[in-house]
């Protein structure tokens, strides 16, 4: 396979927009063997987490919160942004699912990282495994979060992926890689 750089060189960049959880940016740019610039678009969010939080029955606590770009309500597990201040992704991950849905977690297992989309996006989302969650206390929501609790049980996850009802492309990555990391505990 013949490889060639396809590395851009990148020749100026300027922000335009700082929209609190992201800002926008625009690119100069040149690609490999050419002379011409072209200005490309780009989002920079903050890096995300989600955590899949399962009790010691084996049932999944998820969340129905609305979705501005949707305009409806979507079943996830937590998640959120990692603060400034959060120097390990598995911080925000355990505070996200105390803050979201009142659980701790005996046990917080890194499961994979994926870029959300790497073709305007240059942030990483980090996915956890919760193992034995319990309850200690209620929901603390941020002022923009509205978010109501749903346990289901983890057998019913594959049907309510394959029925539409968890759509939230990050979500689905993080059951795949809860069953990868399962298919490597055998």
């Amino acid at each position: 396979m013949d490889k060639r750089n396809l590395l851009w060189k990148v020749n100026r960049t300027e922000q335009i927009a700082d929209c609190r959880i992201f800002s926008v940016h625009r690119h100069f740019a040149t690609p490999p063997g050419k002379a011409e610039d072209h200005d490309f678009y780009t989002l920079r969010p903050y890096n995300w987490v989600n955590v899949i939080p399962i009790t010691e029955d084996g049932d999944v606590i998820l969340i129905r919160q609305y979705r501005h770009g949707l305009h409806a309500v979507t079943l996830e597990v937590p998640g959120g942004m990692v603060d400034s201040h959060e120097t390990e992704s598995i911080l925000a991950a355990d505070r996200e699912l105390l803050e979201e849905t009142g659980y701790v977690a005996e046990k917080t297992i890194f499961l994979g990282r994926n870029h959300p989309n790497p073709a305007i996006q240059g942030n990483y989302c980090d996915s956890f495994l919760a193992k034995n969650v319990r309850k200690i206390q209620e929901p603390q929501f941020d002022t923009t979060e509205d978010i109501d609790l749903e346990i289901v049980p983890y057998k019913k996850i594959p049907s309510l992926i394959a029925s539409g009802e968890i759509s939230h492309a990050l979500v689905i990555v993080a059951f795949y890689y809860l069953e990868m990391y399962e298919k490597s505990l055998v």
